[in-house]
């Protein structure tokens, strides 16, 4: 079993910028009510001509640099995401075709807001048994195309963007451990209700917008907190680590205030927690993987430093990462 871990890391956010200030003259709400509750002040929106897969691109070409490592050196890439370019092909062979990556093996993953940590951990084992040596994991979103930007709920939270990483065979450090779960009970506190085959798109669902996102915050909430602070613990546990030993805590940038709540149980002070959202929102997948490659860039991780990924999203599903820089 090899030794594996991150060799590269790059991000791409679009351009277009919009504020609570901008959402405050399209539904009824401010930007003291959405700032004290989320922690949000402004979010990146895709132009009308971009999907996925192009966010997906050049957040790859910045990993692939930044390892580097040319297109043709890939044997696998990953893509997490729940607003795939369409429903097929992959993402990942969007990908793949746009970064000329002819030999690699390409799949997308759908683990909501978990997905990039999922994905994480399905190109390690790859990796870790030779079959494979360099592997792309991108988690890109594009959450506008899925957001009710007439529902004052859930219009705050949402962002676009993509988080890319290269991961490899690495002499020392790494992966330290994982730890993933799942609970498909609780399905009906965070999805979209139709676009599949259990509701396929029509005129009715059109008209009752069951194509956007539909979420019970209050009870999400509740669980988000109890779940990621156990999955820290474990992953953590799993590592042979304590909380106190990890030099970093980048979680899943949802909420401030599940965040700190966490952080509270964890015993982690602020200095220790990376955090984005005041910039970007929720941004499901892509969050976690775009707050690692920002930690990383501004100094924020030095070698040998212990890292901790943590994320929870729709399904329930939820997943963690304990990493040696």
């Amino acid at each position: 079993m090899k030794r594996v871990g991150i060799v590269g890391l790059g991000k791409y956010l679009p351009k277009r910028i919009l504020t609570n200030l901008d959402l405050e003259k399209m539904v009824d709400t401010t930007d003291e009510w959405i700032t004290t509750r989320t922690g949000i002040k402004e979010r990146r929106l895709v132009s009308k001509d971009e999907a996925a897969s192009d966010l997906a691109i050049k957040a790859g070409r910045q990993a692939l640099m930044d390892a580097g490592l040319k297109s043709d050196d890939l044997d696998l890439i990953i893509v997490a995401t729940v607003t795939p370019d369409m429903q097929f092909p992959s993402t990942a062979c969007f990908v793949q075709s746009g970064l000329g990556a002819h030999r690699a093996v390409c799949f997308d993953i759908s683990a909501a807001c978990a997905g990039f940590i999922y994905a994480i951990v399905v190109a390690q084992q790859f990796i870790a048994r030779g079959t494979y040596k360099n592997a792309l994991v991108i988690g890109a979103e594009v959450l506008s195309s899925i957001t009710d930007w007439q529902d004052r709920s859930t219009c705050v939270l949402f962002g676009d963007g993509a988080g890319a990483v290269i991961l490899g065979p690495v002499s020392s450090g790494g992966i330290l451990s994982t730890y993933l779960g799942s609970d498909g009970t609780k399905t009906d506190l965070l999805l979209v209700p139709a676009g599949g085959s259990r509701k396929p798109a029509s005129y009715q669902t059109i008209k009752e917008r069951m194509h956007y996102i539909k979420m019970q915050g209050n009870e999400l909430f509740k669980v988000a907190v109890l779940t990621m602070t156990e999955v820290a613990k474990i992953a953590i546990e799993k590592a042979g680590l304590k909380p106190s030993d990890i030099d970093l805590f980048i979680p899943h940038q949802a909420n401030i205030r599940i965040i700190m709540a966490m952080a509270k149980k964890l015993n982690l002070p602020i200095q220790k927690i990376y955090l984005n959202i005041e910039r970007y929102g929720n941004m499901s997948s892509a969050s976690t993987a775009i707050a690692l490659c920002e930690a990383v860039k501004e100094g924020r991780v030095r070698k040998g430093d212990i890292v901790l990924l943590d994320a929870f999203g729709a399904g329930l599903v939820w997943g963690a990462c304990v990493i040696k820089w």
